[in-house]
């Protein structure tokens, strides 16, 4: 599976948007069962992803969109009622909120892999992306993933809404619309965290759908410091997180030009190129731009 960009959350409950997900270009859908809908309205979420996942289980064609779903946080009692209804569409991953750290994780995984067999399956294909800061507790156990085996963890991404609501934080940013001291802390975390894990690191949603030139800067900002992709709360945000993402044509070249002069010299562990010095990593880095080994 690709690298999801783009990760685009749909209300469960909404046949409409689930109906337009496909057409938004996003790499990743999120069927959220959580924050989008109502307490009111569960049972009907978990009907109506349940319906689409399983008709776009039987289409090829769809499976170029990687399918995830946010169950409800383990402390609400609803997450094995969501996973009963959801597992039999097959979804890529699992998106687990308010995760308090890996134990949680492996308590989801131990009942994925129940319903992988039960649904036929294949074991192990089921993914878990954990949302790893939305209580204060959950933002000190990030560091905690790091030394946890979990073979069904594909990433780390983490919230500022719930943080910032359980802090009682009047701010997420400063007036140069910085992230202030405990989010840039959780964010820096999560980055680091998942590189070490060697998964997938996606940073937080721009809150503000209305707002693409924030949201451009906001996504340039988390490519530029490593991350692999970003969630999306509309679908107007994804083409500017799309086109963030991807490596512009000088990029390439430049990745190109300097695989290919390391090829050229295949002893050497130091090059110039273009009157400046190139290394081993800025050649990992030219490899993992262009997807070679």
């Amino acid at each position: 599976m690709r690298i999801p960009r783009s990760w685009l959350f749909v209300p469960g409950d909404s046949e409409k948007k689930l109906a337009k997900g496909p057409e938004t270009g996003a790499h990743a859908l999120i069927v959220d069962l959580e924050d989008a809908v109502a307490p009111t309205a569960k049972v009907e979420a978990r009907r109506v992803s349940r319906g689409w996942l399983e008709a776009h289980r039987r289409q090829v064609t769809m499976r170029k969109q990687a399918r995830w779903v946010r169950i409800n946080a383990i402390d609400t009692g609803l997450w094995r009622d969501d996973l009963g209804a959801v597992m039999p569409g097959a979804p890529d991953g699992i998106m687990l909120p308010k995760a308090a750290g890996p134990d949680q994780v492996r308590m989801i995984a131990a009942e994925i892999y129940e319903l992988e067999q039960k649904n036929g399956i294949p074991n192990g294909q089921t993914r878990i992306l954990p949302l790893v800061s939305e209580t204060p507790r959950a933002a000190m156990t990030i560091a905690a993933y790091m030394d946890a085996a979990m073979p069904r963890l594909a990433g780390l991404t983490w919230g500022a809404e719930d943080l910032a609501a359980a802090l009682g934080a009047g701010r997420k940013r400063d007036s140069e619309g910085q992230w202030t001291d405990a989010f840039r802390f959780v964010r820096a975390q999560t980055l680091l965290t998942a590189h070490t894990c060697g998964v997938w690191a996606i940073d937080t949603l721009h809150a503000d759908f209305r707002d693409e030139d924030g949201l451009r800067r906001a996504a340039l900002a988390a490519r530029g410091d490593g991350f692999s992709g970003m969630l999306a709360i509309h679908p107007a945000q994804v083409p500017v997180i799309n086109a963030a993402f991807s490596p512009s044509e000088a990029e390439l070249a430049d990745a190109e030009a300097i695989i290919a002069a390391f090829a050229a010299n295949p002893g050497a562990g130091t090059l110039q190129i273009d009157g400046r010095m190139i290394d081993q990593p800025h050649l990992k880095q030219a490899k993992a731009l262009l997807g070679v080994e």
